[in-house]
């Protein structure tokens, strides 16, 4: 359509339209829970409602009882091996130890004996020495069977087993020629001596040491107290006693068999651990104080002994040869004179401790025999000494060697008296530890499953309670 060109034709306004409302914002999804958050919830709701409630309470005491039993058998278990291991494994290697040293002691002393005898050494004195040099070589292989080679008492075995063959080496020179009469022989026999008495005896003595030491770790480790299992058996009791008070109260009624079931179960296993392990500490004590310190006392008299026995020979064999070090104007003495002096006063001291540890006549009388030879030994000795200083040096010997009315008879007397102690001891301590380890067998397995038995009760007196909800 066409307009004339003097109308003005209007402009057509745009139409207009209200804006289109804008969506909502998505909601987010609702972050997940986590377990725990509801096993929470679950809970709280649960303890809304009275069988939620014994729900609730019937697995706590289940828990309860469960771990006590558990750890009454971990701790049980703990002590009762610690205890089998004083009576098998650290007491007798302890033994064996000191028999090592003693036996290389007594090798020592034998041969000392044997060359003082001449270039025909009695063939009783030969077998000593033969005996014993044996008895520690079978000693020490059982030792090491038992012994880590890297540990301290593996180092000690080595050293003797290396210092052993070199030793027996020069006992076998001092002999040959001994028998020809050469005084080298003597000189041999004191290479000998220093060896032993400087590098192997010293081994043995750390190996006794330390085995002593181990056996007094796994004493202590038997005896600790089972704290946590003690702790543990009375929160458990308390919790239970707790619930049947709450029961009674609101049932009016006095009993509920499975909870007293499982109180009589958690009892009986707090009884007896604490009974059991109260019994294991004494025998414990007593195989320590009765048995492993005489044993400790009495082998080391037989050492001073063994020691003082071969100072004493050498006297005779060195004839003066050997010096003590010289301090200022103080006059020399003989060296071996003055070890012996110092053998048989620690001798004395170990055989008084021995006698007041001693708790029965069947340990007291061989140490008080003991002590009696003992003296009578420096009696003789003293004859022996002040006869070879007045230049009869064969009167000397004999009277050191003889079989009768010598210093080797009261030697001889005393060695066997101790050996008599030592065994009556060394029963003693065996008897008492295995005592105390026998009062805690089957406490782990008993508490264990006491333990389990008391969780089943405590469950079935709670489904009691909340079957009479359904």
């Amino acid at each position: 359509m066409t307009y004339p060109p003097n109308v003005r034709t209007a402009p057509v306004p745009a139409p207009t339209h209200a804006p289109a409302p804008s969506a909502p914002p998505p909601v987010p999804p609702p972050a997940p829970r986590g377990a725990w958050a509801e096993g929470r919830e679950r809970l709280r709701a649960a303890a809304t409602t009275e069988p939620g409630r014994l729900q609730i309470i019937g697995a706590l005491l289940a828990l309860l009882v469960v771990v006590f039993g558990a750890v009454t058998a971990f701790e049980v278990s703990d002590r009762y091996s610690s205890a089998d291991d004083v009576v098998e494994r650290s007491q007798p290697l302890s033994a064996v130890a000191a028999k090592i040293y003693g036996s290389l002691a007594s090798a020592d002393t034998a041969a000392s004996s044997g060359f003082l005898a001449g270039a025909q050494e009695p063939a009783t004195v030969q077998k000593v020495y033969r005996d014993d040099i044996r008895t520690a070589s079978e000693l020490l292989i059982d030792a090491a069977t038992s012994t880590d080679s890297s540990s301290d008492s593996g180092r000690q075995i080595a050293t003797i087993n290396e210092q052993l063959p070199r030793y027996t080496g020069l006992i076998e020179r001092a002999r040959a020629n001994n028998r020809q009469g050469l005084p080298l022989g003597g000189a041999y026999l004191r290479y000998a001596n220093q060896l032993m008495t400087k590098e192997i005896l010293p081994a043995a003595e750390k190996l006794y040491a330390s085995e002593t030491a181990r056996l007094d770790r796994d004493h202590e480790d038997a005896r600790v107290w089972p704290f946590l299992a003690l702790a543990a058996g009375v929160v458990a009791l308390g919790v239970l006693a707790w619930a049947q008070r709450r029961n009674y109260l609101r049932t009016n009624r006095v009993f509920n068999h499975g909870l007293l079931a499982a109180t009589a179960a958690a009892t009986v296993v707090l009884l007896w651990l604490a009974v059991g392990h109260t019994v294991a500490r004494v025998e414990l004590n007593n195989a320590s104080a009765d048995g492993q310190a005489s044993l400790k006392v009495l082998n080391d008299a037989r050492i001073s002994s063994l020691k003082a026995r071969a100072s004493e020979n050498l006297t005779l064999v060195a004839r003066g040869a050997v010096l003590t070090e010289k301090k200022g104007d103080e006059p020399q003495k003989d060296q071996y004179e003055v070890d012996h002096q110092t053998h048989m006063k620690n001798l004395g001291d170990a055989l008084a401790k021995a006698k007041k540890l001693a708790d029965d006549d069947a340990g007291r009388l061989p140490v008080a025999k003991a002590r009696e030879e003992a003296t009578e030994w420096q009696k003789r000795h003293k004859s022996a000494n002040d006869t070879d200083k007045a230049g009869e040096y064969d009167a000397a010997v004999e009277k050191v060697i003889a079989e009768k009315d010598s210093t080797g008879e009261t030697f001889g007397l005393v060695d066997s008296e101790l050996e008599k102690a030592i065994t009556h001891e060394q029963a003693e301590f065996t008897d008492a530890a295995k005592s105390g380890r026998g009062a805690l067998f089957g406490l782990a397995i008993g508490a264990l499953a006491l333990g389990l038995l008391g969780a089943v009760c405590a469950i079935l007196g709670i489904n009691r309670r909340l079957s009479e909800y359904r």
